[in-house]
């Protein structure tokens, strides 16, 4: 009996033995599994940081190329969401509208304060086609826009935003008001001495012809006018020159005081008439590089003015010196001066100081425009100093 049970016992022992190395080894394995299943996770949440990271970086590439696309262009860009709400904008519109702040996530009307805008962006989603309209933005000076204005749709065909372009129109605006003014004021100045010459061939054909000493009179102020047509569409023809690039200049070295002197001989004949004395200071070493026939209209064209509006019996003097590098000179006259406004605008085409002086002078209002054109041609600058009631000085500059 006693060996019975000392069997049974041994046997207990042994099942617990098993029992327990069983345990011990199911225990490793189901250990081992939770450090591979953490291995697992682990290495899952690292690929799809990994992942999310890329996308990130992918998205904030696309974008940095999508604004650096967008400030390379021109023209004004709006980019706005699926909420109207800006989303981008590049340079080019921050430098028209003068943009202080980031406006996005801002809505257009709250953005720019134009109402346009915001009518425009209402009608974009019944009508789904390219809409546009035009913009005049005021300020010291008004600029204007053509915006063209389109949906953005995504793959699926859902609107998911829209985008503005802004069309810079300023430039050709004002050159179409520069060319209304340009045929309004050739049209004035042609009309003026066509009319009174019609008018005296009129007069002479019914029957002041008869009379000589009228005729003549008569014959006198038509050759006069004449003249002013002549000179007015020289002039004309000169510009048209000068701004196309047709004249090739001839640079030649320029002895400038004998050069001066020559052209004071021609013109003491007119200067004369008014008791006027033209006095040439150039220093005599004094050189610049020109075309000499450029550089004759110009000192022409600035000499006789100061004749014609100057003093009478007063003075007129031509001056030089060398300044940075480069000659400067001047004609000076010792008139009634010119008012500060007409200072800037001196220089414009058939801009007049005194309208009715200059047209009985028989100025056509086209010599300083000239003056400017040769001068700028010659890679020099032009300008006009003048306190009023003490002369009018009228620079430029040359090559040395």
């Amino acid at each position: 009996m006693s060996a019975v049970l000392a069997e049974i016992d041994s046997f207990w022992q042994i099942a617990v033995v098993v029992l327990t190395v069983a345990l011990a080894v199911l225990l490793f394995v189901e250990r081992r599994k939770l450090q591979l299943s953490r291995e697992v996770v682990s290495r899952l949440r690292g690929e799809r940081d990994t992942t999310a990271q890329r996308q990130v970086e992918l998205e904030d590439k696309i974008k940095a190329e999508r604004q650096t696309l967008f400030n390379s262009m021109v023209e004004g860009v709006v980019l706005l969401d699926r909420n109207d709400r800006i989303l981008l904008v590049n340079q080019s519109l921050e430098k028209q509208f003068a943009l202080s702040i980031d406006v996005r996530g801002q809505s257009l009307i709250e953005a720019f304060r134009r109402p346009e805008l915001a009518q425009l962006l209402a009608r974009l989603e019944p009508e789904r086609k390219v809409l546009s309209c035009e913009l005049e933005v005021g300020g010291a000076e008004a600029r204007y826009f053509e915006v063209s204005a389109a949906t953005v749709f995504n793959r699926e065909g859902r609107p998911q935003g829209a985008i503005f372009v802004f069309h810079d129109l300023t430039r050709i605006r004002q050159l179409e008001n520069t060319r209304r003014e340009f045929v309004a004021n050739v049209s004035h100045e042609l009309r003026t001495p066509l009319s009174l010459i019609k008018g005296y061939v009129e007069t002479l054909m019914d029957g002041a012809i008869n009379d000589p000493d009228l005729s003549v009179k008569f014959l006198q102020t038509i050759e006069r006018h004449s003249n002013r047509l002549t000179n007015l569409i020289e002039d004309l023809l000169t510009i048209s020159r000068l701004e196309s690039g047709q004249v090739t200049l001839q640079m030649k070295a320029i002895p400038l005081r004998p050069f001066a002197s020559s052209l004071i001989t021609e013109l003491n004949t007119r200067a004369r008439e008014r008791g006027t004395t033209i006095v040439n200071e150039i220093p005599e070493q004094l050189t610049g590089r020109a075309d000499p026939d450029r550089l004759e209209q110009v000192f022409v064209n600035l000499v006789e003015n100061a004749i014609k509006y100057g003093r009478p019996k007063g003075s007129v003097t031509v001056k030089g010196r060398t300044v940075n590098g480069h000659v400067e000179l001047c004609v000076a006259d010792d008139g009634p001066g010119i008012p500060s406004e007409a200072r800037e605008r001196v220089f414009e085409r058939f801009y007049r100081v005194d309208k009715a002086r200059s047209r009985d002078a028989g100025g056509t209002g086209l010599g300083l425009a000239i003056v400017k054109h040769i001068v700028q041609s010659h890679g020099g600058k032009v300008w006009v100093e003048s306190d009023p009631g003490h002369g009018a000085q009228f620079y430029f500059t040359l090559p040395v």
